[in-house]
């Protein structure tokens, strides 16, 4: 079953939640973040899945906030994910230009309260009981090391390809850290070794996967960078943590 709600952010600002209830009393309470596409239908399908497997789930729009709505991102996600090379090229100053309000400074101080709110609304959920956790993909697996870093009642919080916080936001982080990546990730190839030391150095409880060959955004089923072996092994392993960290601890 799933609903779509409305939560207040700290400022006062409303923004949009999907909800997708598992059948029976849940195993705990689920954020997940979208992508920088916003809440299009493919985050639905994965809050669905998630509710399917025993979560209560609650994916906030977060980018609405940011002038980026799940039409708008639907569409940039499509011209960005086109075969066609000359159509790809000719989206990126319109991509720029849709993003920049996220990457502003202030975006941030906006964010991270509103997906507090998102756990203060899971925690006091029927059968919830404390057991909750974080995951997101690509912008929203950022945003979920920094709600990691930000909010002490989350028991979990699984990364899928995300930009690791500075050392010390690293050290508030209290939950158990699993994150994903993509060999062809250049970028958060370069920075996983700090990314290792920095979480050893904090005493987080943390693994990183790497998948030999995956590209950024392999588990996205929609997307051209999407390889299957990969998101079902990934799938199975995040559940599996999340059982083992949440609905075990």
């Amino acid at each position: 079953m799933s609903e779509s709600i409305e939560l207040r952010a700290p400022d006062g600002t409303e923004f949009e939640v999907y909800v997708a209830r598992p059948e029976g009393t849940p195993l705990g309470g689920l954020v997940v973040i979208h992508e920088i596409w916003g809440l299009v239908d493919h985050i639905r399908d994965v809050a669905d899945r998630f509710a399917g497997e025993g979560w209560l789930v609650a994916a906030p729009d977060i980018l609405s906030k940011a002038g980026v709505g799940p039409e708008l991102g639907s569409e940039l996600f499509d011209l960005v994910n086109s075969p066609d090379e000359a159509v790809r090229t000719a989206a990126q100053p319109r991509l720029r230009d849709a993003m920049s309000e996220m990457r502003a400074p202030g975006y941030a101080g906006w964010a991270i309260p509103a997906l507090r709110t998102v756990v203060d609304w899971l925690e006091h959920q029927p059968d919830v009981d404390g057991r909750v956790a974080v995951t997101g993909f690509c912008f929203g697996g950022t945003y979920a090391f920094a709600l990691a870093a930000s909010d002490e009642r989350l028991l979990a919080a699984v990364p899928f390809y995300g930009t690791a916080p500075s050392p010390d936001r690293i050290a508030q982080i209290k939950a158990s850290v699993l994150a994903l990546y993509g060999e062809q990730d250049p970028t958060l190839m370069d920075a996983l070794p700090g990314v290792r030391q920095a979480m050893a150095d904090a005493g987080v409880d943390f693994e990183a996967v790497v998948y030999p060959g995956a590209q950024h955004a392999f588990f996205n089923d929609t997307g051209s960078r999407y390889s299957p072996a990969h998101a079902m092994e990934a799938w199975a392993r995040v559940l599996a943590f999340l059982d083992d960290k949440v609905v075990n601890e």
